[in-house]
């Protein structure tokens, strides 16, 4: 691997010197889109043959139940064994690293999600492969970059390729990853980024549509083209996609949440989440694995029959059987999916609300068709169902509208695509502004918003521009030892500590002007009469967003950082803080600029 590495460097310092910085730039994602392709298509291919490895044994009728538990005890084991018991997953790991580590992600990144996500969605689990493949992706663009001598700009940049080649590659679905990348991950975009984030794009899709089967990709041919009178109907189930997103949303968390809160053994969580998943599975066998063999069937209108292991749903006659079949599918996928991922299993959400949509979908069509006024297509409402459930649980309806107008092969249905993601976005946006996955860190400050302020002050910490070359003087110290200091320092600020060397307020070299020419008052004035309190103090980990509101608030130039013992341990001026906030501005230029 070292070799490797070596002879990279030596080829791209070569390459640097031939090239123009734009042409080196599409070089390297050239190169990120390839090695994304690849890994996803090695992700994809390892998960096909466990599966038709599980379909080739010689197991009795319900053996197979046993091998998500398998699946998620593999990859614990591994976890546990190699990465210290835990690992970063998905889209929220990807955000964090562009917004709170200069977009660095660690090399295992490369390799880790691939095998963790194949164990557990190949041997079953209820979760998709594409949140592990753009993680993987990123990681291959951010260390690409990374040795290439990339600047943080770049490495962003970069780390989208890798993303949107991770996604075009799953579904062949190139606009699709282009859109998937500026969506979700680059906040800020510039026009010049379009350009590297659509070849790298391509030469992912190529790579799965040259290696892959037909079969292996994802993708249907309309029966029925779009009929404007359906219209009306594509409202209400946009309608419905936004409160079933919700509901998903809200249910995988709860899920997920209870059970990797258990104050348990992590092998303890795997049995009894795998003993869980069983139950779900031997109701509704369509949950097992990541379901897109059963998304087709029902875009494709040949889910006519199902396996009723309880023989409940027969009793309820053929056509409604199917019906509240559907609808139940919808509820409790949410639920294998955070039983999934709560008791270690490696996956993520795109697929499952890919295939919840399709069921809604379905279940909408089939309830309106069994009125006598109502007959519209099972298969586009299934279709435009996927788009609806994907936009409101990833927060992406421009990805959505235009991956479903891809694996189906033209833009006939691009009408009711936008009608129907357009409304549950709004819906879920309207009760919850982030999504699932970066709540928690959006509240924390530790990923991008769409507020350009917010997004520079994120990027950089308090310790980068905290100045610790301050004096400390203590609270039962005189007027002379402070004049000791004086001589010896160039600052106009000190910091006073009390006992146990606590910070306990602040001298200011201009309230103490008039005294400093009184010697003989130096022996008599203590400390503590000089001293005042500061306006406010900061915390050692505060967010920089919060910093600058006391900065405004109390109209100070300096701020006194203490640490968790409330030790004084520097000072933050609020030129510095402008300072860096202007150079982090100007950074961001065109690449087009960087000629």
């Amino acid at each position: 691997m070292k070799t490797i590495k070596n002879g990279y460097v030596v080829l791209i310092n070569y390459l640097r010197t031939k090239l123009s910085r734009v042409q080196f730039i599409m070089l390297i994602a050239t190169v990120t889109g390839f090695v994304s392709g690849m890994l996803a298509v090695l992700l994809k291919t390892i998960v096909h043959y466990i599966q038709h490895g599980i379909d080739a044994i010689p197991v009795s009728r319900f053996s197979y139940l046993l091998f998500p538990m398998l699946g998620i005890l593999l990859t614990v084991f591994i976890v546990n064994r190699f990465f210290h018991g835990h690992i970063e997953r998905g889209i929220a790991m990807v955000l964090k690293a562009i917004a709170r580590k200069s977009s660095y992600i660690p090399f295992s990144h490369t390799y880790l999600h691939v095998i963790t996500s194949s164990l557990t969605v190949g041997l079953g689990g209820s979760a998709g492969l594409e949140a592990p493949i753009v993680a993987t992706g990123s990681a291959a663009g951010s260390n690409l970059a990374r040795i290439s001598d990339l600047n943080y700009q770049e490495r962003t940049l970069l780390i989208a390729c890798g993303a949107a080649a991770g996604i075009s590659a799953v579904f062949n679905a190139p606009i699709a990853g282009v859109v998937f990348a500026i969506e979700v991950l680059l906040v800020e975009t510039l026009v010049s980024y379009f350009i590297p984030l659509i070849i790298s794009s391509v030469v992912g899709a190529l790579c799965s549509k040259i290696i892959l089967e037909e079969s292996s990709l994802f993708n249907f041919v309309l029966k029925q083209s779009f009929d404007y009178k359906n219209v009306p109907y594509y409202i209400l189930l946009g309608i419905l996609a936004g409160f079933v997103s919700l509901y998903y949303a809200r249910i995988f968390k709860f899920t997920e949440s209870k059970i990797h809160s258990w104050k348990i053994n992590s092998y303890g969580k795997v049995i009894i989440g795998g003993l869980l998943l069983l139950g779900i599975y031997f109701v509704f066998p369509p949950l097992f694995g990541e379901g897109y063999n059963s998304v087709k069937k029902v875009a494709n209108g040949s889910f006519n029959t199902f396996i009723d292991n309880t023989t409940l749903f027969s009793l309820l006659g053929t056509k409604w059987a199917i019906i509240a079949f559907a609808a139940f599918i919808v509820l409790f996928k949410p639920v294998a999916a955070g039983i999934t991922i709560g008791s270690g299993g490696n996956g993520g959400n795109f697929a499952p609300s890919l295939f919840a949509g399709s069921y809604l979908g379905y279940f909408f069509s089939q309830v309106l068709n069994a009125t006598p006024w109502v007959k519209i297509p099972v298969g586009n409402f299934s279709l435009v169902g996927m788009a609806g459930v994907l936009s409101g649980v990833m927060y992406s309806p421009l990805t959505a509208i235009f991956l479903i107008a891809e694996i189906t092969n033209g833009y006939e249905l691009f009408i009711p695509l936008m009608i129907v993601s357009s409304i549950s976005f709004f819906i879920v946006k309207t009760y919850e502004p982030f999504s699932m996955d970066l709540k928690k860190l959006a509240k924390e400050g530790q990923v991008f918003t769409h507020k350009k302020e917010k997004n520079i002050l994120t990027s950089f910490t308090l310790d980068e521009i905290m100045q610790d070359q301050y004096e400390t003087i203590s609270l039962d110290k005189k007027l002379k030892d402070l004049v000791e200091l004086l001589k010896k320092s160039e600052k106009n600020i000190f910091a006073v500590a009390g006992s146990k060397g606590r910070f306990v307020g602040i001298v200011e070299l201009n309230d103490i002007k008039q005294k400093l020419f009184q010697p003989e008052e130096y022996n008599k004035t203590s400390i503590r009469s000089l001293m005042k309190k500061p306006a406010a103090v900061l915390e050692q980990d505060q967010d920089m967003h919060s910093v600058m509101e006391l900065f405004d608030l109390t109209q100070s130039w300096y701020l006194p950082v203490l640490d968790k013992d409330k030790k004084f341990v520097g000072f933050i001026s609020k030129t510095k803080l402008f300072n860096k906030y202007r150079e982090i501005l100007s950074s961001q230029s065109d690449l087009y600029e960087m000629e």
